[in-house]
């Protein structure tokens, strides 16, 4: 696969105090004719994460037509496990309501963070979003002792399925992690079914973080776009490519992602956080750029073959 970049989409101007620098973790939500809501991760002077919002049409993708005058989701209460940022994952619709799960920030000593998965919901299309619970819905646990990462989720067969990152070791830098993405299960979205299941395992060893997968299931199986950083690149992400026939186990197709940095601008340094949709008999790939979405998020389109 080949996708054309259709340039950068959104960075913030630092107007608004909860939403100062980035716009990462780009995640769109239709609303009607060629209309989409893109959800985003902002960071306030202290570095703490706040979800935003723009909406754009697809066909004009730097012209924003709106943008949120206040946050969607703020960092939770002082001490719970989102105190420090919440950064949007995906949104389900389940009926009416809509379920945005995020990733919730919590900042330690001795390891740079301990995250959880958090879940609010919207009551309709028009209705904010409130937190389920000050409490993550995806706790940590003897499966998933040390920190979690971004989800995805998707409904199939009256059954959710979530693909999600977790560490396998900590220390006291980021390069010390080992994190990979598992795979889970639940009747409700609420409660769920961990089995230690490893979806997407490291390459190589210089390999240490794997994060942000979005799935996409029709035709031919599924497909998996994510983000690793190590190997050659060291800290810098890349976007990753993988394909399961039951979205269990998977196969690394990493030459297939179809996408790298520019040789020059905002997503020459690292490109990362994909999440892929179809539109309008099109599929388009959304992405964050340099210094983890600093320098903003852009839109490209999948070639025809």
């Amino acid at each position: 696969m080949n996708w054309r970049k259709l340039g950068r989409v959104y960075v913030p101007d630092g107007s608004k105090p909860w939403m100062r620098t980035h716009a990462a973790n780009p995640t769109p939500e239709h609303l009607a004719g060629d209309r989409f809501r893109i959800y985003f991760s902002a960071r306030d002077a202290e570095n703490r994460s706040s979800i935003s919002f723009i909406e754009i049409d697809v066909n004009e993708p730097s012209r924003v037509l709106a943008e949120a005058d206040e946050p969607v989701l703020s960092p939770g209460e002082l001490g719970m496990f989102d105190d420090s940022g919440c950064s949007v994952g995906c949104i389900v619709p389940v009926g009416r309501r809509r379920y945005l799960y995020y990733m919730g920030w919590h900042l330690t000593v001795r390891v740079p963070w301990q995250n959880a998965i958090g879940l609010a919901i919207s009551d309709g299309p028009a209705e904010p979003f409130r937190r389920v619970s000050r409490f993550p819905v995806v706790p940590l646990d003897e499966v998933d002792p040390y920190t979690i990462s971004y989800p995805w989720v998707a409904q199939e067969r009256g059954i959710f399925r979530m693909w999600y990152g977790s560490n396998t070791q900590w220390g006291p830098r980021q390069s010390d992690m080992r994190h990979l993405i598992k795979y889970a299960e639940s009747p409700d979205g609420i409660n769920w079914d961990r089995r230690d299941i490893v979806a997407i395992d490291f390459s190589s060893p210089a390999e240490y973080a794997i994060c942000k997968p979005c799935v996409l299931n029709g035709g031919g199986g599924y497909q998996m776009w994510f983000c690793s950083r190590g190997d050659r690149y060291r800290d810098r992400y890349r976007i990753r490519y993988a394909r399961s026939a039951d979205g269990i186990a998977w196969i690394r197709d990493d030459s297939n992602a179809g996408i790298d940095v520019s040789d020059r601008g905002w997503d020459s340094d690292m490109i990362e956080y994909p999440c892929v949709f179809d539109h309008g008999g099109r599929r388009y790939l959304l992405y964050a750029g340099n210094g983890y979405g600093r320098e903003g998020f852009g839109l490209a389109a999948l070639e025809a073959d």
